[in-house]
């Protein structure tokens, strides 16, 4: 069963990262993209974990990971090398509303992290379903390449536009065109 593709406001969820290592790493740099609110727990952090902590003031509990450390938080990400730990924190989750992602173990996760663009307020996200992350990956890469660096001042003037016209279907047809004309004048064929 494919995943449904969701975006989500992050900003007052409370995130705990478990793990220090490479891929925990992985998923801080992607985390801080959409919130700061992070705890991280991990016996050991590798050194570029340990920058992105400092540089972004993330709280850090140097231990391992102890049962009940998941409440209070919204979402877990397990991102260790222990199976066992990864299962023990997705039942422990069961029953609450804290999402989990199990870095490469699926049947322990909610959700997956799909590979994504983020150019200012664009994000596009790909997923394969977990069928192929080099695909997904690739995909990503050539749509980095594609869309132009001022998608963000186009998208901030499609909004400041936005609360200044009335609804209906003078402002759909005139957004649509301004819409069409950035392509246009931005993307070849």
């Amino acid at each position: 069963m494919a995943y449904f593709p969701m975006f989500m406001d992050m900003n007052d969820l409370k995130v705990l990262v478990i793990g220090g290592g490479v891929i925990a790493t992985e998923k801080l740099e992607k985390l801080l993209d959409f919130t700061k609110d992070i705890t991280v727990i991990a016996l050991r952090v590798e050194d570029e974990a340990q920058e992105i902590i400092n540089t972004h003031h993330l709280t850090l509990h140097q231990r391992a990971y102890e049962t009940e450390d998941i409440e209070g938080f919204d979402i877990v990400i397990v991102a260790t090398d222990t199976v066992t730990l990864h299962k023990e924190i997705y039942e422990e989750s069961r029953g609450s509303r804290i999402l989990v992602n199990s870095v490469d173990n699926t049947e322990y996760c909610d959700f997956i992290f799909p590979s994504y663009v983020k150019k200012d307020a664009l994000t596009i996200a790909f997923s394969t379903g977990g069928a192929s992350p080099a695909f997904a990956k690739q995909i990503r890469q050539h749509f980095e390449k594609i869309i132009p660096d001022s998608v963000g001042n186009f998208l901030e003037k499609m909004k400041g536009l936005r609360s200044t016209m009335p609804k209906g279907k003078e402002r759909m047809q005139y957004f649509d065109t301004l819409v069409e004309e950035y392509f246009k004048k931005n993307f070849k064929s």
